[in-house]
């Protein structure tokens, strides 16, 4: 339940992956593995063999434990995380960079052989997250139809350790209608956001369920290439978790916040000579950031030894 309270608590936040935090923490495969057996041969598992067989097939007690923990992350996100970003963002952001930078050669050293097909692999996957961490945002529509496939491409991204899904939702102009919406429907369930909520969610369970069927069998198949483009995606992604950003566009949320909407990333030093940088502000606070950073990358140690598959 912890680990999942981690990656819903990653999934609100623009920029970290909620993929990244299953693997750091040692379920992405077991994940994958258990929403990959969820398909219409249930049915005959059923038939056949009774409902217990159905539960230890899917890894039911797994799923239902990481999805509660998941919830609760992610309402506590909304709440408190957001906030924090918007009072303290570089101690945040320097926090989730130590995470990231910590699981790269945790990723890396899961690949057993090096050589030319997993370099290039891993060159792809840095050039296109970095892309993704540059690329300019576009305008959002609350159409139900688009919200739908908001939805698959949202949890598709947030499936892959080092790019995120709430980051994705930013790119395509979504997550400034998605989350005031999810933020409204926890208030009042019944209230005029319904219905984006409900497009959003069948949208992520459609996606949920095609792509990790794909990642499954990358997994099986070809599983140094596709570590080492996962490896890759990580190092891209650091670009948007640098914690020191001069923000170039602001978008105003429901809460009365300012949430970033594009931002570019510069030197600490760069970053002090800034005149006007909204939510940042420009006192690059070396020290806390340094602080932040190490202590994500031990807590990804920590988790490493505590471990129990090695």
């Amino acid at each position: 339940m912890l680990k999942g309270a981690a990656m819903g608590v990653a999934e609100v936040i623009p920029g970290v992956s909620g993929g990244t935090l299953a693997f750091i923490t040692g379920i992405y495969e077991r994940l994958l593995n258990a929403i990959s057996h969820i398909n219409i041969g249930l049915v005959k598992t059923l038939k056949r063999e009774g409902f217990k067989a159905v539960l230890q097939k899917i890894d039911a007690m797994f799923l239902i434990k990481l999805l509660m923990g998941m919830a609760i992350g992610f309402v506590i996100g909304l709440k408190v995380i957001i906030k924090l970003l918007d009072s303290n963002p570089i101690m945040i952001w320097s926090l989730f960079f130590g995470l990231i930078l910590a699981s790269i050669p945790f990723v890396a050293k899961q690949v057993s052989k090096w050589g030319g097909v997993e370099i290039v692999f891993l060159v792809l996957g840095a050039a296109l997250v970095y892309w993704v961490t540059i690329a300019a945002p576009s305008q959002g529509s609350s159409n139900l139809i688009i919200v739908f496939l908001a939805g698959i491409i949202g949890v598709s991204a947030l499936m892959l350790p080092g790019l995120s899904g709430s980051f994705v939702l930013l790119l395509l102009g979504m997550y400034t209608i998605i989350m005031p919406a999810l933020h409204d429907f926890l208030g009042n369930p019944f209230g005029p956001e319904t219905g984006i909520v409900v497009a959003f969610a069948l949208g992520m369970l459609v996606g949920l369920l095609t792509f990790a069927k794909v990642l499954t069998y990358t997994f099986k198949r070809f599983p140094n290439p596709t570590l080492a483009l996962l490896t890759g995606f990580l190092i891209g992604s650091l670009n948007k978790v640098w914690p020191w950003q001069k923000v170039l566009e602001l978008d105003p949320t429901k809460d009365g916040f300012k949430a970033v909407r594009f931002s570019e990333s510069v030197l600490p030093g760069t970053f002090g000579q800034l005149a006007d940088n909204p939510v940042y502000g420009n006192v690059p606070h070396i020290l806390t950031a340094i602080i932040a950073m190490a202590v994500g990358i031990l807590v990804v140690y920590g988790l490493d030894r505590m471990s129990v598959n090695k």
